[in-house]
Order: structure tokens, then sequence, then C-alpha cells
């Protein structure tokens, strides 16, 4: 009997290829093969990538020079902390001492007691100078007054007015008023027209630039003279201040001006005073 249950237990056993025994009952068991240990080193992981700096070039050099200068205030001195070698050096008199090496240059300040301030960064070599502390006193007192006496323009500001051409008389005067403090405070002026709901001459819009431009003699000017916008429903134009030479030009034109009435009553008064025979 033993015999045969094992005959049958043979008989319905299965073998697979995929390492599978299958056997008559519930159960079926599956034979894994061990995990292979990797042979590839597993090493620690940056945090944060490492940013490498390139050679620096000759390039680089002269805009870390030009970035310098611009931080650097007018007439600073440097003390001993040459970064060049070989500097371009000039004398408290102003006298060219040519190129010097930097040890030369420390020592002719500890003999004379002087200061080096920068001249030209940007030069190849850099251009210094040797001063004493007055001489850098005087000199920073002359550029702050040369500086308040020619201040840096800067950058023109426009404003904007927009009105109709059915406009009044006094509405206009309190607009013209206004245009002129703006011109006065060296704005530019952007005036529109638009064209009235009432049937006007077609120039009436250029006429009230005109007649805005008129009350100020000797102060604006057109910067855009007027011209059709807006398909022909507006005129629009530019007012600015006169420039130091157009003003010039204005003063020397009145006075001529004033002078020709009275050589002509001179002339009148001479005419005058001849005795005809």
């Amino acid at each position: 009997m033993a015999t045969l249950l094992l005959k049958r237990l043979t008989l319905h056993t299965v073998k697979t290829g995929n390492n599978c025994i299958r056997c008559p009952g519930t159960y079926t068991l599956h034979q894994t093969a061990p995990a292979r240990p990797s042979l590839r080193a597993s090493g620690p992981r940056l945090s944060c990538p490492i940013h490498a700096k390139a050679f620096g070039t000759v390039a680089d050099t002269q805009d870390e020079r030009k970035k310098k200068k611009k931080n650097e205030p007018a007439l600073s001195n440097i003390g001993r902390k040459i970064h060049e070698r070989v500097i371009h050096v000039l004398d408290e008199a102003g006298n060219d001492l040519g190129n010097m090496h930097r040890a030369d240059v420390i020592r002719l300040m500890n003999e004379r007691d002087l200061r080096l301030v920068t001249r030209d960064s940007g030069a190849e070599p850099p251009q210094y100078q040797l001063l004493t502390g007055a001489q850098i006193h005087e000199e920073r007192l002359r550029l702050r007054e040369l500086g308040k006496t020619h201040p840096k323009p800067g950058p023109t500001l426009t404003k904007e007015l927009t009105f109709s051409s059915n406009i009044g008389r006094h509405d206009l005067d309190t607009k013209s008023k206004q245009i002129q403090q703006w011109i006065e405070k060296k704005y530019r002026v952007q005036i529109t027209i638009k064209k009235g709901k009432n049937v006007e001459p077609e120039n009436k819009m250029e006429e009230i630039c005109n007649q805005i431009l008129q009350t100020m003699p000797g102060i604006a000017t057109f910067s855009t003279r007027p011209q059709p916008v807006r398909g022909g429903k507006a005129v629009m134009c530019v007012l600015r201040h006169l420039s130091k030479k157009e003003e010039n030009t204005y003063r020397e034109t009145q006075g001529a001006q004033k002078e020709d009435p009275l050589n002509k009553e001179n002339g009148n008064n001479r005419e005058s005073d001849v005795v005809h025979p």
C-alpha cells in the first residue's frame, strides 16, 4: 500500500524550469536564487555642488579693475596695498617717474611721507600718483565744488497734458502757467489737444499750441512741432526749455531790437538839427 502511494506521488509531481516544484497539494514552493553582491562600491554623495573657477585671463583682470574703479571714491588713498608688481608713478609735483616696482614705490613713500592715490586703474600698467595729505584734501574739496557747479544731468522727465480745443480763455491761461512751471523745472511737456465737438477751423488746434508757446518767450521752444495724431482727431506737440546757447541768442536778438529804435530816433534828431538853406 505504501509503495502504491509513493508511485502516485512520483507521477503527479511536476518539476518546472523556473525552479518551482508543484505538488498535488495546495502549496507551491518557489526556489529563488540568492542575490549577487554588487561589484560597484557606493561612495558618499555630495550634499551641494562645488563650483570651480576657471583660469583667469587678461580680460578678467581688466574687468576687475573697472569694477574697482567704479566703487573707489575720488582720490582714495590705497596705502601700501599695491596689488600690481609694476605701476606707473607720478610724483607730488606731477612729474612722470615712469614705471616702478611696488617695493621702490613703498620705499619712496616712507622717505618722503607721501600717500599713493589712483589716477587711472584701467591703464596698463595702472597709473598712480604720490601726494601729501594736504594735497589730497585740497583736491577733494576742488572736485566737490566742481561737482556742485557742474552737476551731472539726469534723465529728462516728460509731463503730459491733454485737453479739448473748446477750452475757455481762463482755463487756457491756467494751463499755460502750469506748463511754464514745468518748463522752468527742466521738464519736457507733451501737449495733446483734441478736436472739439463744434465745427472749428482745421488749424485751431495748432494755433492753441502756438499761443501757449508765446506766453513763454525766452524760456521754451518746440522740441516737436504740432502734428496731427489719432487720425487727425487731435494735435500733439512737445515743449522743452531753451538751451544755454539758445538763451544767449535770444538775449542778443532782444538787445539788437532795442537798439534799433534808439538809432532811428538819433538819426531823426540829427536830420532835424541840419539847417536847410
